[in-house]
């Protein structure tokens, strides 16, 4: 009889727990639904999250294009704009893996054409953390290099000629060779002709859009927001760029070390780390690896949790004039996450 007891017990103990579990979990996916739903601005875009390389959430909502009626799929490639500097600054990891590039060299070395003083100065790794100083190029720098931090395309559409100038081959096939290698399929460097499932990008004024018909991106700034992706190529890119499958240990450390701190409103109020092309949050109540990219009528968030191995990526065809409602939903849902069961808090 006491055997029977204990058994009994055992079994509704598993029993709550495994409902509780299964409260748990739809709980955030219930939020998000929720969310996505009803959000002000209204969300038009792809929500996914993986753990492990395996889908925990998955929502399409919206249109690819609102003229047409055309539905949003999950493999629908949006411009991810300043995801793309995540990917140039691995692709001049590699040439610093092959012995080509040195990071603590002038840019001079590696792009001879300039002709400006501070050519001389301004380090390979100082525009990789945006440190550099440099706001035109036809002007004085701005600060001393190494001294401060003010975000920019400039140096990323430089080192996106480093990479040319190392590789002997142009920004585009170097890129899309990385990205063949990874069965990224969906995954393209921009070219005017060469849209394939791009969604149609949209200003959002009080969730009144507007189409954006044509695009910032060119030949010469690849490497600062040229890639066109989706987000399941961009979880394949987290699985194998954060689990060492893509840089030698040494490399990934570099990219992803605190070298100077930045403030940006989407991960704080106050400045949090920033490595090579991504951001290092220690300050939240998890710490995490992620980024933003804004621009064309497109907004994206990819961010990676190292202690869960989770990826949280949020891509839209839409982005509000009013600064304060930039990425307002994945805003949202990454607090949503944040408060989730999804996360070992102890």
């Amino acid at each position: 009889m006491t055997l029977i007891r204990i058994s009994f017990i055992f079994s509704l103990f598993f029993l709550l727990s495994s409902c509780n579990s299964f409260a748990q979990k739809k709980g955030y996916t219930n939020q998000i639904d929720s969310l996505i739903k009803f959000a002000e601005p209204k969300f038009n875009g792809v929500v996914l999250i993986t753990q492990k390389g395996k889908k925990l959430y998955s929502k399409v909502h919206g249109f690819s294009n609102f003229e047409t009626k055309k539905p949003l799929k999950s493999n629908t490639q949006f411009e991810i704009m300043s995801n793309s500097k995540q990917i140039a600054a691995v692709l001049i990891l590699l040439e610093v893996e092959r012995g080509k590039i040195n990071l603590n060299s002038p840019i001079k070395k590696y792009l001879s054409e300039l002709t400006q003083p501070w050519a001389d100065s301004v380090t390979v790794h100082q525009l990789l953390n945006h440190s550099h100083g440099i706001i035109d190029l036809q002007k004085p720098l701005e600060f001393e290099p190494g001294t401060q931090f003010k975000y920019g395309n400039l140096n990323f559409s430089l080192l996106g000629k480093i990479v040319e100038f190392s590789t002997q081959k142009n920004y585009s096939e170097v890129a899309d060779s990385l990205f063949k290698k990874l069965k990224m399929n969906h995954t393209f460097c921009y070219s005017k002709d060469k849209n394939q499932n791009l969604a149609t990008g949209y200003y959002n004024a009080k969730n009144v859009l507007n189409s954006v018909n044509s695009s910032q991106i060119n030949s010469e700034n690849l490497g600062a927001d040229g890639i066109i992706s989706t987000a399941e190529d961009l979880a394949i890119w987290n699985n194998n760029l954060h689990k060492g499958k893509i840089l030698k240990p040494e490399s990934y450390k570099m990219m992803t070390t605190n070298t100077i701190l930045s403030q940006h409103n989407f991960f704080g109020k106050e400045k949090e780390g920033y490595g090579y092309g991504i951001r290092i949050i220690e300050k939240d109540s998890i710490k995490y690896l992620g980024h933003t990219g804004l621009g064309d009528g497109f907004s994206s968030v990819n961010l990676y949790f190292p202690e869960s191995d989770i990826s949280f990526i949020v891509l839209e065809n839409q982005m509000n004039e009013d600064s304060n409602l930039f990425y307002a939903s994945a805003f949202k849902i990454k607090n949503i996450l944040l408060k989730s069961n999804l996360f070992n808090k102890n």
